[in-house]
């Protein structure tokens, strides 16, 4: 019991995770009355983190009796109490720092409550509000992000692919005669290798651009290869479109800075396979202009999500100006443009749809909490493929950061499903000044 715990809960990891209840093992929680206040505000809507409020405020529900609000309700086997606090004063010690009664300051005011009625006990505010954390600490009060789904090791996201020297000549030889490749065991190396890796492999004397198929235990060499009109332009963007163009891998991560391709490397490969799918569905968050809203913003549905989809079509018209204006290939991505075959839309909209085969883009990935990563890939139905595009180091969102982020934790996750693949893209190409401001700025 030396050990326990008491945790206070900003509203912000509850909008984040609406399960968080039962992740603090048998430690009490306590919920500031004022963060049912801030939860009411937020219950209408469509965004994500209105029904993540809502879906809250059904769990509370369920747990309720009589104790919530006196010695607190019991969260289940294994689990702690939550408790609502209510009451509590306004400390001298928060009025002198912070004399101005927002709802930051009142939870601050909560947990120092708190922590002076159970001395005996460590008290801890979680939040992800970095600006309260610091707040926190300048009045002593203990304090700390919201770490259940955040992923210790992000080094992949700065490494290239991985290169293999002293291979056997004869080995890269047999690589590249045989269409299915060989027992990845007659490589000779002890490694693991990630799901469906890709990789270089040097002899010496040659190289082959090689992949380890999960689903066989197979190495086969990377064709590279154009897709719909795009060239790849180094290794890393042939082994995109390598898994890209694979139907067995149903789930598939591109990251990358500004520049490497990720999206249109992604959307060419949808093309190439549009015969195979019934529909392709680019999609991406909508993180607000300037604090505007949507429904700030004049026009229907289309005009108001247009400067926000902007990017995919800047994309489409990259794939559009390599083909000769009224060539079959122009006319085809026309075709299935006019035929609604291809729709970039909104990510919103897509809760509460069964996508079935659809070649699905979420691009700007790294701005989607882990909770929303899995709405959407429970999403998938039959025949369906989908492809996570984004860059850790451009997040928009104020609670998300390069541990906490979706992308990051669904990579994290499906880290040894045969059906999942990842590729770094590292090196920029879409010019020497993109590449020089990425790097230096």
């Amino acid at each position: 019991m030396g050990n326990k715990k008491n945790f206070v809960l900003d509203t912000n990891v509850i909008l984040h995770d609406y399960k968080c209840l039962f992740n603090f093992q048998d430690n009490d929680i306590y919920i500031p009355i004022v963060v049912l206040e801030e939860l009411d505000k937020f219950k209408k809507g469509n965004d994500q983190i209105n029904y993540n409020a809502r879906e809250f405020v059904r769990e509370l529900d369920e747990i309720t009796d009589d104790d919530l609000f006196t010695k607190g309700a019991k969260l289940g086997p294994d689990l702690g109490n939550l408790s609502i606090l209510v009451g509590y004063n306004y400390p001298e010690e928060v009025k002198a720092a912070f004399p101005e009664r927002t709802p930051d300051h009142l939870i601050l005011a909560a947990t120092h409550f708190l922590a002076s009625k159970n001395p005996d006990t460590k008290t801890i505010l979680v939040t992800k509000d970095v600006n309260l954390r610091m707040k926190a600490r300048s009045l002593g009060i203990l304090t700390e992000d919201y770490n259940n789904d955040k992923v210790a090791n992000i080094d992949i996201f700065e490494s290239e692919q991985r290169y293999f020297d002293g291979i056997d000549p004869q080995i890269i030889n047999d690589i590249y005669k045989s269409h299915e490749g060989i027992p990845a065991e007659k490589l000779g190396l002890s490694i693991d290798f990630k799901s469906n890796e890709c990789f270089i492999l040097n002899s010496g004397n040659s190289t082959v651009l090689a992949r380890y198929v999960s689903a066989t235990g197979m190495v086969k060499k990377v064709i590279k290869e154009k897709n719909f009109g795009i060239e790849p332009r180094n290794a890393e963007q042939s082994f995109a479109f390598e898994l890209l163009n694979d139907p067995n891998v149903k789930l598939l991560a591109l990251t990358g800075k500004a520049g490497t391709g990720k999206t249109l490397l992604a959307l060419a490969g949808a093309l190439r396979q549009s015969r195979d799918y019934k529909q392709i569905l680019l999609a991406r968050p909508i993180v607000a202009l300037a604090n505007k809203d949507l429904g700030f913003l004049p026009g229907d549905e289309k005009q108001k999500i247009a400067p926000y989809m902007q990017p995919l079509f800047d994309n489409l018209n990259v794939i559009k100006h390599q083909f000769s204006l009224g060539g079959a290939d122009y006319r085809y991505l026309q075709d299935i443009q006019d035929k609604g075959q291809l729709v970039i839309e909104a990510l919103a909209y897509i809760r509460g749809r069964s996508l079935s085969e659809t070649y699905c883009i979420i691009d700007e990935a790294q701005n989607l909490t882990p909770h929303e990563i899995k709405t959407i890939i429970t999403r998938a139905g039959e025949g369906t493929k989908m492809v996570f595009t984004g860059d850790i180091q451009q997040i928009d969102s104020p609670y998300l950061d390069s541990q906490s982020n979706g992308l990051v934790y669904m990579i994290d996750k499906m880290q040894g499903q045969s059906i999942f693949g990842h590729v770094n893209l590292v090196k920029g190409e879409r010019s020497e000044l993109s590449e020089l401001a990425s790097n230096l700025l």
